[in-house]
């Protein structure tokens, strides 16, 4: 086979790195957002196949829903902006979900296929986090 039709698959995370008091912070962030979803952007680094979150940059939800999140342009470009500085990357996206369990809706996966990064999730119903990314579909990745 000809090298030059090759096609290298990136080698795409399998678990993220997240301390306990960033899910006691990321929960909390849920529930004070309640009953809207409340939303974060993760900031830190990627190591092999691995997902490690830094900071934490807690967002507000400009659509203020219980069923979806936006967060602003202003505070997207605020933030891409302090990654660099820092020298970290977005590498995750965090929302909560406040009355369903931790798994991406239709929307999510809209957006999870635009956003190449890790998806946290957490239920303020079921009190659990989950993480996901998108593949060709989306696959489960292990909160560490």
């Amino acid at each position: 086979m000809d090298g030059l039709h090759i096609k290298h698959r990136i080698a795409l995370p399998n678990s993220i790195i997240l301390s306990t008091s960033q899910k006691q912070q990321l929960a909390e962030h849920a529930k004070k957002s309640a009953p809207n979803e409340g939303c974060a952007l993760l900031l830190g680094k990627k190591n092999n196949n691995t997902v490690n979150v830094h900071e934490i940059f807690f967002a507000h939800n400009k659509d203020e829903s219980p069923v979806n999140f936006t967060i602003s342009e202003e505070e997207l470009i605020q933030q891409y902006r302090a990654a660099e500085q820092k020298k970290l990357d977005i590498v995750g996206i965090f929302h909560s979900h406040p009355d369903s369990q931790a798994i991406p809706s239709k929307t999510d996966k809209k957006f999870m296929h635009i956003n190449p990064v890790v998806w946290v999730i957490y239920s303020n119903k079921e009190k659990n986090f989950m993480a996901y990314l998108f593949d060709s579909d989306v696959e489960s990745v292990k909160i560490i």
